[in-house]
């Protein structure tokens, strides 16, 4: 196996006080947060697309990075990249990946060479992973960026691109199976629409549902046992994305009965592109029982469109794994790092600098996390703010005891209600956070 990061050695845990740019501060992999070690609570995952085929490229200039990994052409640059990212998993201590179809191995002329190919290299990451014991996240089919997605995939006008989708994504699910991934990916990168003036968009959701239907029933049918995940973005590439963010999303399952089979796979920068927080779009998916995994990276608020940068935002990060803990923890999802380094960090050293940015960010998150549920003080204020539902009136009213008739006699009774009215003490409970997190 070749060695492409020879001058970089293991990545270690130093604390917080080194000055050592190729040492974790925060993420120490074995230390316990919980009762499980801190790589079990995370569950990062290198992101195929990004970390191994992305050069920095963008809409005004070409890509800056090489990232043939040594290859010459497609195939060769593809089996470089297994190796490339075992390394690099190896050095990071990350134990998860995740990928598209295309990204791992190249588009063909036809399906079914594509299909060759992507065989050839599913074996051969399976032999990685049984050497490393690394395993697959989850895996999707890379559906919007050939000219025949240019209307959707599963949502496109022609039945022609519809078919061709069902079969690139059910091999993309057997692939998936293959390398016993517990999870598999709906990224609707090209579902939506431009303008309503030439689209039937009831015919592209009963569409969708009906791809998403066949996939599941065929994924189940050849054993697979783990999650489908939905990701929610409300924009880019096209001016309405179909899954917007996780209520639209939700709505959508309930609406065609997939509710019991889905789950979200929440990004950080798509809240934010949907003008909500990250918090926000997690705790949608904690309160309805869809909570499944993340893609971790970081928007840039000045600007308008998924910038999938590194996360280092340590409120967001602290206020995500605060979710993540509510949640359960992760089951079979974990924090795929959907991010890029910048166009200007184009060495391969700055592949490291990202990497360990991000997984510290997030393990200072989740030890953040851990005191404020230990903490108490916002869980508390949270609970006695609507202590007037667990007895009297409320309390009637959550049984379902108490009718219309019964609440309208409480409130002529009662009359004027200002004075049951209690301060939300927003400045107090931010001024709580920050000394939970920075004390």
């Amino acid at each position: 196996m070749a060695d492409f990061f020879g001058n970089i050695g293991q990545i270690k845990f130093e604390g917080k006080g080194s000055t050592n740019p190729l040492a974790f501060k925060y993420y120490n992999p074995d230390a316990m947060i919980m009762g499980k070690p801190m790589r079990e609570q995370l569950k990062f995952a290198l992101s195929w697309w990004h970390t191994m085929g992305g050069a920095g490229a963008d809409m005004f200039g070409v890509g800056t990075a090489d990232r043939t990994w040594g290859g010459s052409d497609p195939m060769s640059i593809s089996k470089a990249k297994v190796n490339a990212a075992f390394e690099l998993m190896e050095k990071l201590s990350i134990d998860y990946y995740a990928w598209h179809d295309r990204d791992i191995a190249p588009e063909m002329p036809t399906l079914a060479e594509s299909n060759e190919k992507l065989d050839e290299i599913v074996d051969i990451l399976a032999e990685a992973q049984k050497k490393t014991g690394k395993k697959l996240l989850w895996g999707t089919a890379k559906c919007f960026d050939h000219p025949r997605y240019m209307h959707g995939a599963g949502t496109s006008p022609s039945a022609d691109v519809y078919c061709y989708a069902v079969a690139q994504i059910k091999k993309a699910v057997e692939s998936t199976v293959k390398l016993g991934g517990n999870g598999y990916v709906f990224w609707g990168g090209r579902e939506g629409y431009e303008t309503l003036l030439n689209t039937n968009m009831a015919l592209e959701l009963d569409n969708m549902a009906r791809l998403m239907h066949m996939i599941v029933d065929y994924a189940r049918s050849i054993g697979y046992k783990g999650d489908f995940y939905i990701e929610p973005k409300p924009k880019e590439p096209t001016k309405h994305q179909y899954d917007f963010d996780t209520a639209t999303v939700i709505a959508f399952l309930r609406k065609y009965g997939l509710d019991k089979d889905f789950k979200m796979n929440i990004e950080a920068n798509h809240a934010t592109l949907a003008q909500h927080t990250f918090q926000h779009e997690l705790r949608v998916a904690r309160d309805n029982g869809v909570f499944g995994s993340i893609d971790a990276n970081q928007g840039d608020m000045l600007l308008g469109w998924d910038t999938d940068q590194f996360p280092t935002n340590i409120y967001d990060a602290t206020l995500c794994m605060y979710e993540v803990i509510k949640a359960g923890g992760f089951t079979n999802g974990g924090l795929n790092f959907d991010s890029k380094p910048r166009r200007g960090s184009f060495t391969p050293e700055d592949i490291f600098y990202s990497y360990i940015a991000g997984m510290d960010t997030f393990a200072l998150g989740l030890i953040n996390a851990e005191k404020i549920v230990a903490d108490g003080r916002l869980d508390k204020f949270v609970e006695e703010r609507y202590a007037s539902w667990n007895t009297g009136i409320g309390a009637d009213i959550i049984s379902g005891k108490a009718k219309i008739e019964d609440i309208e006699k409480y409130a002529l009774a009662k009359g004027e209600v200002m004075d049951s009215l209690t301060s939300g003490r927003q400045e107090y409970l931010e001024a709580i956070l920050n000394n939970i997190m920075f004390a």
